[in-house]
């Protein structure tokens, strides 16, 4: 099945007091970095960039949603509508220590299910997951809805699950899914690894 990744950067980053897509890590930044990741695993990459039209110098496809303040299901259906007929691998920008391996197995498992999601021990971490195109109408009519929740839609499509102990191939689970949200977040995951 042919995939598309996404990075994830439509965030307004208030815990951080700043834009985390732009935060030094490795040679660039975080949507940098993200980017690079998804290139591992996909051959087209686009940012997700909330909804205004931000991060255009990248020259890359920047999506944005079609309403503001509905978070990250927005930008997700933004995505899979941008690229309909295509599976889409997202990746928050501020997930920075996801391996690219974890994104390649996410996408393996794509074309019998609808959306791979893996579940650390915060719960389902759909922000790095799997969507393939069976979950594009649910998403429309649940967004239309009002229903915003990144899980919401589940019920309506076949979902599968990468738990703790499959993630654990990569990786420590708790250490891979370190959520870059506010300076301290952001200090942790830069330290040793």
């Amino acid at each position: 099945m042919s995939a598309v990744g996404f990075a994830l950067a439509g965030g307004a980053s208030r815990r951080m007091g700043r834009d985390k897509a732009l935060l030094p890590w490795a040679a660039g930044d975080l949507l940098a970095h993200a980017l690079a990741r998804l290139r591992e695993v996909v051959p087209e990459v686009r940012i997700l960039s909330g909804s205004e039209r931000r991060y255009v110098e990248r020259g890359l496809p920047v999506d944005t949603d079609a309403a503001p303040g509905q978070g990250p299901i927005a930008g997700l259906l933004a995505g899979l509508e941008a690229v309909e007929g295509r599976a889409a691998v997202l990746l928050a920008i501020d997930l920075p220590l996801v391996p690219a391996a974890l994104l390649s197995r996410l996408l393996e498992l794509v074309p019998a299910f609808d959306a791979v999601v893996p579940v650390s021990a915060r719960g389902p971490e759909p922000l790095c997951a799997a969507y393939g195109p069976g979950c594009l109408q649910a998403l429309r009519r649940r967004v239309q809805a009002g229903d915003l929740g990144m899980t919401c839609f589940w019920p309506d499509v076949r979902v599968r699950t990468v738990e703790a102990e499959e993630i654990a191939e990569f990786g420590p689970p708790e250490r891979i899914f370190l959520n870059v949200n506010a300076p301290a977040d952001y200090a942790a995951a830069a330290g040793p690894r």
